[in-house]
This record gives structure tokens, C-alpha cells and sequence, in this order.
């Protein structure tokens, strides 16, 4: 990971491989944290403004700082690679093509915040990415490098174990407090917040959740400096980016570039523009959550949290989902919207309910038995769900749905009148279908 204009890395074949990755250079950053201190290390991150890569952006460094120093009860570290994101798949390249990078930086975090176990949770239906994850693991243990060995292996008196859990498959369970719940073997409930995880977590222990991004870019950080690390990308969002593109385009995949990149570079010299050199109607920019850019929008777009923000977007997971001029926005509305009532645990009424109402009426403008009071309809309950749940799938719910139908009313207001023709008023009351239209008769 991190490449960008002013650090250039060779490419590297099977870096998978703990051979290939301590011939350049692996675990050696681990070495050097031993000789500084926790707090150092922490510090370091702090200084480097690593923001989170699993969709809030928190300071890293800062969430570090939260976890308790002074006490006996056992730390836990949960790493975050469950990506059940719709139009988010860069996690699994982490595991599949540079899982010691990930390995070393749980190293280095366990070390600066005193973690005894580290969990990498992993997407249930990940099955390739579970084995893949698990093989570096056990290279890693065979080498000396995790467990009791440690000691032996790199000196100090730090060590850790590492564990895989596997999940079941429910995308609540990216969810932080959902997805401890999930490693504890309970249903996958979203908690209620206080107490936050540093307090009481895993097992009611001090716990550290971080995306397996975040925690990959570590060990690149304490290598480049995180002064060098604040000269790539956005000032106040710096670093590299995993970007998993894909939707209408004639190169979809996944493309670490730095933070700022324009949208428009990324989808037409990166990726090779649309396909058929159709023209862009929207685009998600991080992730089946967060809310659409219109084509005007996509033209001034810069893909970092404090510029999306400022045209009423976000990075999320920086899953950029590319729809051509010839795309049906309500039917992928609709989509998004069974998507995320389907994955509701229904522990909260608004999302629960809510989610639910916004399909059914999806469903009826699709089928054209709606009016255009029904976009209304779906702009309030997405309004009424936002910010009244536990967790944030209601939110990730009411975005896409409320930007969708504020940003492309007019195709939704064409829907309907395309599925609805009405007689004039002076016919009997009833309701009759004729063809594939409904026609209303009063």
C-alpha cells in the first residue's frame, strides 16, 4: 500500500508470501516501534491524521488515546473486515494480496495500546478470503512472530495472538458493538453507546475497533515518517485511499490512489472512462450508503470526507458505483432500499418500520401505483429514521433513498406519469388495469 506521486514502490509479486514480504522489508517496522514506547507510537499515528477507512473517518491516533492504560483487565483489538457495503470489495485485496502488511500493523497496535488479542472479523461469505487470511496467520505464528514467541523472536516483553472469526453473513454486523456481539456468539445487536467499546467491549473488556485498511496503513506510515505520510493527498484527510470502482465502466477494480484525487480523473484516466462513451447520470462515491452526485456534481468532486461533505456526500468506504445516462434511478433505488430492509436487525421501530415503508412505496412507483405525493412520503420517513436509531444502518438507509429522490425527482415524477393515465372525471368509481398502465377511473 501507499503509492503516490512523491513515493514510488516497485510492484511486487507475492507479497502474499511472509518470505517475499521480509525480503522488502516486512515486520520490520515492528522491530523499530519496540525500541519506542506505546505512547510514542501513538503519537506517531496522531501526528499522521490517519482517519478511519471503514466509513466514519475518525482520527485513528485519537481513538487509540481512548483505551485505558492503567488497569489489569485484558485488551482486545477488533479488526474490521466484514465489507458487506454494497459496491465496497477492498478489504478482501488486503487479504488476499498483502495480509502481513495487515498482520504487522496489528503488531504495532497491539503494542502501543497494550492489546493481548487481536480478532479479524471477516465477511461470512468470504470463504477464499478466510483461508487466505488465515494461511499468512500461520506463517506468521510458524516464523516466531505472534504468540509467546514474539518475546523470543523480536525481544521486549510484548506478544499477541491473532484470531480469524468468520461471520454469519449479516451486514449489521459491520457495525462495531454488532460485530463484538457477533464475536462473543450472540445475535448480531447493534449496543447502546455509552459505554463505548474502550470502556466496555469484548467480553466487557477494553476494546479497539478499526477497519482493516486503517490498520494496514501502519506500518506504512512509520516507514514513510508521518511527515512524508502528510504530503500525500488531502491535508486534513491525507494518505492513500482504496478506491473500488465499478458499476458502468470500462475498468472496474480497486486502485489505491491519494485522497483529493478528482472523481472525474479516477472514472476516465484511471478506469477508462464509461462504457460505449455514454454520459454519467449519477454516481455513488463510498459505498451503496452514502447519497449520489449528479453529473454536474461529479465534475468538480474531489475524493476526500471534507470536500464530499461540502456537496452533500461522504468517502464511506470509497466504493465508487458509476451509472450511464441509460441507467433506471428508480429501479436502483429501489434496489438499495430492499437491500437495506432486508439487512435490518428491527431492534429500532424507525429503521425497522421505516425501511420497510420506503420499499413498499418504491415498489408501488415501479409497479405505477403511486402519486407524487408519495415521493414526499418517502423524503419525510427518511427524514424521521436519520439519526433516531442505535446504529447508523438507519442512516445508511435514509441517504441514498432521500439523495436519490431530491436529486432525480424528475425521474421519479416520470415514472409515475408513465405508469398512470387517468380518464376524464365524470366515469364510475373503480379501478381497472389496462395493458401494463393503471388507468384510474372516478
Amino acid at each position: 500500500m501507499i503509492n503516490s506521486p512523491k513515493l514510488v514502490l516497485p510492484e511486487i509479486q507475492n507479497i502474499s508470501d511472509i518470505e517475499v514480504y521480509l525480503q522488502n522489508g516486512g515486520y520490520e517496522q515492528y522491530r523499530k516501534a519496540l525500541k519506542s514506547t506505546p505512547d510514542e507510537i501513538t503519537n506517531e499515528i496522531k501526528k499522521s491524521k490517519l482517519r478511519g477507512r471503514g466509513g466514519a473517518g475518525f482520527p485513528t491516533g485519537l481513538k487509540w488515546t481512548f483505551m485505558p492504560k492503567n488497569t489489569d483487565k485484558p485488551k482486545y483489538l477488533a479488526v474490521n473486515g466484514d465489507e458487506s457495503e454494497p459496491g465496497s470489495f477492498k478489504d478482501r485485496q488486503i487479504f488476499e494480496y498483502n495480509p502481513h502488511q495487515l498482520i504487522e500493523g496489528i503488531m504495532i497496535a497491539g503494542y502501543a495500546m497494550g492489546i493481548k488479542a487481536a480478532y479479524i472479523y471477516i465477511r461470512g461469505e468470504y470463504h477464499k478470503w478466510v483461508k487466505l487470511m488465515q494461511n499468512a496467520i500461520d506463517q506468521a505464528y510458524d516464523k516466531g512472530f505472534l504468540g509467546e514467541k514474539m518475546k523470543q523472536t523480536f525481544g521486549g516483553s510484548y506478544s499477541v495472538d491473532i484470531y480469524v472469526h468468520k461471520g454469519a453473513g449479516a451486514y449489521i454486523c459491520g457495525e462495531e458493538t454488532s460485530l463484538m456481539n457477533s464475536i462473543e456468539g450472540w445475535r448480531g445487536y447493534p449496543r447502546f453507546k455509552p459505554p463505548f467499546p474502550a470502556q466496555y467491549g469484548l467480553w466487557g473488556m477494553p476494546t479497539t475497533v478499526n477497519n482493516v485498511e486503517t490498520i494496514a496503513n501502519v506500518p506504512a506510515i512509520l516507514r514513510i515518517t508521518p511527515d512524508e505520510y502528510l504530503n500525500i493527498g488531502a491535508p486534513n484527510h491525507p494518505g492513500t485511499l482504496l478506491f473500488g470502482v465499478s458499476g458502468h465502466i470500462n475498468k472496474p477494480g480497486v486502485y489505491e490512489l491519494p485522497t483529493g484525487t478528482p472523481l472525474k480523473e479516477i472514472i476516465y484516466d484511471v478506469c477508462g472512462g464509461v462504457i460505449g462513451n455514454k454520459k454519467i447520470k449519477a454516481v455513488i462515491p463510498g459505498g451503496s450508503s452514502m447519497p449520489p452526485l449528479t453529473a454536474d456534481e461529479v465534475e468538480i468532486a474531489m475524493m476526500d470526507e471534507d470536500s464530499l461533505a461540502k456537496i452533500g456526500s461522504h468517502i464511506g468506504t470509497g466504493g465508487i458505483m458509476v451509472m450511464d445516462e441509460d441507467t433506471d434511478i428508480v429501479a436502483v433505488t429501489k434496489r438499495i432500499a430492499h437491500f437495506y430492509h432486508h439487512e435490518s436487525c428491527g431492534q429500532c421501530t424507525p429503521c425497522r418500520e421505516g425501511c420497510g415503508w420506503m420499499e413498499k412505496i418504491l415498489a408501488r412507483i415501479v409497479k405505477g401505483d403511486a402519486t407524487s405525493k408519495d415521493l414526499d412520503l418517502l423524503v419525510s420517513i427518511a427524514n424521521n429514521i436519520e439519526g433516531r436509531t442505535i446504529c447508523a444502518l438507519g442512516d445508511a438507509a435514509a441517504w441514498p433513498v432521500r439523495g436519490f429522490v431530491t436529486k432525480f425527482r424528475g425521474e421519479f415524477e416520470a415514472k409515475i406519469k408513465a405508469n398512470r393515465s387517468f380518464v376524464a372525471p365524470n366515469a364510475t368509481h373503480g379501478r381497472r388495469k389496462t395493458q401494463d398502465k393503471l388507468v384510474f377511473e372516478m
